[in-house]
């Protein structure tokens, strides 16, 4: 993500939704171009392709973000990750910082122990009851 290009701290939830369309509608055309009909359905055993880390943690993390956000009335922010170097996309919520891309990632590079309905659900029990919206 070009985060760098984030210059006032307002910009960061309409740079988030922006990254989030566009991702979508770029791997939509991706896959358009790439669908091939064929008249016999693949061996059972067939590998699955490889996947874009980068682009699925984006998808996926911004997507978790986002729900969690707007359940909660948090805002996006970059912020640097506990032990990391750099600052990464963070959701905000009444002081807790939520690393829903890094989570992502954990769990697309770590596997089945990174439990994302379990963070989910760690997430809301400890945030309370979602934000009232008119």
């Amino acid at each position: 993500m070009a985060w760098s290009r984030v210059r006032a701290a307002e910009a960061v939830d309409s740079y988030a939704r922006q990254v989030l369309v566009r991702t979508f509608i770029d791997e939509s055309r991706k896959r358009r171009n790439h669908e091939v009909a064929t008249a016999e359905l693949p061996e059972s055993g067939a590998e699955s392709p490889e996947i874009d880390l980068d682009f699925e943690a984006r998808l996926w993390g911004s997507y978790l973000g986002e729900v969690l956000r707007q359940r909660y009335a948090g805002s996006w922010e970059m912020t640097q990750y506990p032990g990391g170097e750099h600052a990464v996309p963070a959701v905000d919520v009444r002081g807790s910082r939520l690393f829903p891309l890094m989570k992502v990632h954990r769990r697309l590079t770590i596997g089945e122990e990174e439990d994302l309905p379990g963070f989910f659900t760690m997430v809301t029990a400890r945030l309370g009851n979602p934000a009232k919206v008119n």
